[in-house]
């Protein structure tokens, strides 16, 4: 199918290949729906939402308690995701997966596997059974999308701290020095940067983490919003719906799911790039390339959401767009 929809977009009334990386989506889209004529139109972001006990070390210039105000604040549709998302006429789904907040949050799907993550600076953020249940989760959420026709979905992520074990996990997935992965997260100065390193240089040291078993490696350095969208790429493989990574935190869910099972890269779009250092690394060991450079680093899925005009784009084209044979020629 992927061949049928090159030797399309060759035919359309353009010199081939001139619109770039557009074609390139098309023609991944069409194998991944199984027609020249893919479409885009059901479209949501999923965001996963979880706490940190490494917040404790003082590695964000936000306490934890911003992780349960934002659950609300995505569900009152006043978060940057939500403004975003009405833009794309995107679907926004709130996952708790591991947040603190006592209780239920009306209008966020309740999933919660544990509340937080333990201190990885002192031990294992998770056991692997609860990296597995988290995963599990992921995986549910995508096939209720699926039945109800979802096509592509961006990944989403709300988790004071998070930048903190994304890092860690860029540092030994990828196996590349610690110290020009950590970024500033939710805006610290130069000086807690290196306390961060510091920290994650800890936690790598105490838990000793299998480089070779991408599950040890989440379960001892994650976190359960990672987790949960290590589940959604996973799920989305199975069922062929298109990823749209989003920054740091979402490209190490993507990651580790890559390592769990090579070929979910089948379905990965990289979306944008971000400040975050270890953002660029991430992309690159996974062989993706961003389609957009807006210098963000806020989280939430806003750069994959701001990416869904693109897929759009790439669809309308191939479909529209008239052929030399319109025209009344055998070839370009």
């Amino acid at each position: 199918m992927m061949q049928a929809a090159k030797e399309r977009w060759d035919f359309l009334t353009k010199p081939p290949g001139s619109l770039g990386k557009l074609e390139e989506i098309g023609i991944r889209l069409a194998g991944l729906q199984g027609t020249v004529f893919p479409t885009v139109d059901k479209r949501a972001v999923v965001v996963m939402c979880g706490d940190h006990g490494v917040t404790e070390e003082g590695v964000s210039a936000f306490p934890a308690e911003v992780t349960g105000l934002m659950m609300q604040n995505f569900v009152n549709g006043k978060a940057a995701v939500n403004v975003l998302a009405r833009q794309m006429n995107c679907a926004v789904r709130v996952v708790d997966v591991g947040s603190r907040v006592e209780g239920e949050v009306p209008g966020v799907l309740s999933r919660k596997v544990r509340k937080g993550t333990a201190n990885f600076a002192k031990g294992p953020a998770m056991t692997r059974e609860e990296a597995e249940l988290a995963i599990a989760v992921g995986v549910a959420t995508v096939e209720e999308l699926y039945a109800q026709g979802v096509q592509v979905v961006a990944l989403g992520e709300m988790g004071i701290g998070n930048t903190t074990p994304s890092a860690a996990l860029a540092a030994v997935l990828v196996n590349t020095p610690l110290l020009p992965l950590v970024g500033k997260g939710t805006g610290i100065d130069e000086e807690k940067v290196l306390h961060k390193a510091r920290v994650i240089e800890r936690a790598i040291e105490v838990n000793r983490p299998d480089a070779s078993d991408p599950l040890d490696v989440l379960a001892k350095l994650g976190g359960l919003e990672i987790a949960g969208l290590v589940g959604v790429v996973l799920g989305a493989w199975e069922r062929r719906i298109a990823v749209l990574v989003d920054g740091v935190i979402a490209a190490a869910a993507a990651l580790v799911a890559v390592r769990i099972e090579e070929r979910v890269k089948e379905v990965l779009f990289a979306s944008h790039l971000s400040q975050e250092p270890a953002h660029l690394v991430l992309l690159q060991e996974m062989g993706l390339q961003p389609l957009l450079t807006l210098e963000m680093r806020l989280g939430e899925g806003t750069g994959a959401v701001l990416a869904m005009p693109l897929l759009e784009a790439s669809c309308r084209l191939v479909a529209e767009m008239a052929t030399f044979a319109d025209l009344g020629l055998d070839k370009p």
